[in-house]
């Protein structure tokens, strides 16, 4: 039996979705922005040989409808697509969940952008039952900058930063130290009870050290709290049925750890990268390696740093070769994103966006997929391909692979 390895380019999104109107997302392009101003502050076009070989440019550009500006550009030899998001929000758990059959046709719950954003019936009864002094923050942020305006004050009266944004989700920042890591953590459980009700969908552990506002920094120590997928996902389904499935990074909260059977953590694109290809290099028959590359979202899309994004996708590219070099004749690498997050476009949240859909297979020739209806096209592909009972949402490409 085969392995599947997915690679989800957190973030990558490569083009306006039909519906971005509705979001506020038009004209929103990470990838194509991005690759502009890398060429406008640089003086000359990114390469992306590797990338651009499996298809990601042909997508963004037949997505997007503009051009991206790369250097050493390959011609396909893959099956390459772009997918729009059926599900209700552009955050990361609908476009994981999803990707794995699941779509969110729900609301989420949200907080206000006027502060304070958490109301005061919830604040009373997280500070009764966790015992801490009081909290900071209560209003939409940067966790960066945040960190700059109340990490000290955090430090010296033990309230933990707590903060959201336009996702639906409650973010808790605490200085590993003076405020203890396995203490953060409980005091997000605890959060993550209280918040069922109100449909938010994930509450974040946001570790940090550093002894002053110049030089705080978080860590790699961040955890997420998720709510149940709402039905089981390609990631149950395989489990069930005898699959392994790895999650390295942080897939596994992202799925409220359903459906995993292993978990790897790697703080940083390159170990992600690096735990996924010595993953790879052992993994069993039935496998499905799965991991998150969230720096670009987290480092470069919501900070604004379209360069730094481009640089770190640079980085990527030239890393993919070690992981193509472990892949087995009978084996498939999808490469894709949960939406995007335009580091160009007005203000720092996700972008309503059309998502890659890029599937490899050693010699796999120049294969376009077109349009996908849904992210959910790749996990009722991966069904097909584990030979599992068929999903709810998706219509698969299986038929375009060289599936034995």
């Amino acid at each position: 039996m085969a392995r599947a390895i997915i690679l989800m380019a957190d973030s990558l999104g490569i083009g306006a979705a039909p519906d971005a109107k509705a979001f506020g997302d038009e004209g929103a392009n990470t990838l194509a922005h991005l690759l502009k101003a890398y060429y406008d502050e640089k003086g000359e076009a990114l390469a992306l040989p590797n990338l651009s070989k499996l298809g990601l440019i042909d997508a963004c550009e037949a997505a997007g409808k503009e051009p991206c500006l790369v250097a050493n550009r390959q011609a396909p030899e893959g099956a390459w697509g772009y997918a729009k998001e059926l599900s209700s929000g552009k955050d990361t758990p609908s476009g994981h969940w999803e990707m794995a059959g699941v779509p969110v046709l729900f609301d989420w719950g949200y907080f206000p952008k006027q502060p304070p954003s958490f109301p005061q019936e919830f604040i009373d009864e997280f500070i009764a039952r966790t015992g801490i002094p009081g909290i900071l923050g209560n209003c939409h942020a940067s966790g960066t900058t945040i960190l700059e305006q109340l990490g000290e004050e955090h430090v010296k009266t033990g309230k933990p930063i707590c903060y959201t944004s336009a996702d639906s989700v409650f973010q808790i920042a605490a200085h590993e130290e003076s405020f203890g890591l396995e203490k953060l953590y409980q005091v997000c459980e605890i959060a993550r009870a209280l918040l069922d009700e109100m449909n938010i969908g994930r509450v974040i552990a946001r570790p940090f050290l550093g002894s002053t506002s110049q030089d705080f920094a978080r860590t790699g120590n961040r955890r997420d709290y998720s709510v149940l997928p709402p039905a089981p996902t390609l990631l149950d389904v395989l489990a069930k049925n005898g699959g392994e499935v790895i999650s390295i990074g942080k897939i596994s909260d992202i799925y409220a750890h359903q459906g995993i059977t292993q978990k790897h953590k790697a703080p940083g694109l390159m170990n992600l990268l690096e735990k996924t290809s010595e993953v790879l290099a052992s993994a069993e028959q039935n496998s499905l390696i799965f991991t998150n590359l969230v720096d670009f979202d987290e480092k470069f899309g919501h900070r604004r740093n379209a360069v730094g994004y481009a640089q770190a996708l640079k980085e990527f590219d030239d890393y993919l070769p070690n992981i193509l070099a472990k892949l087995n004749t009978d084996d498939v690498l999808i490469i894709t994103a949960d939406h995007g997050c335009d580091p160009t476009f007005p203000g720092s949240e996700h972008t309503r966006e059309y998502v890659p859909v890029i599937a490899y297979q050693p010699g796999l020739k120049n294969t376009p997929l077109g349009e996908r209806n849904s992210f959910a096209d790749i996990g009722q592909t991966l069904a097909q391909w584990f030979n599992l009972p068929e999903l709810e949402y998706g219509d698969s490409f299986v038929d375009k692979l060289n599936k034995s």
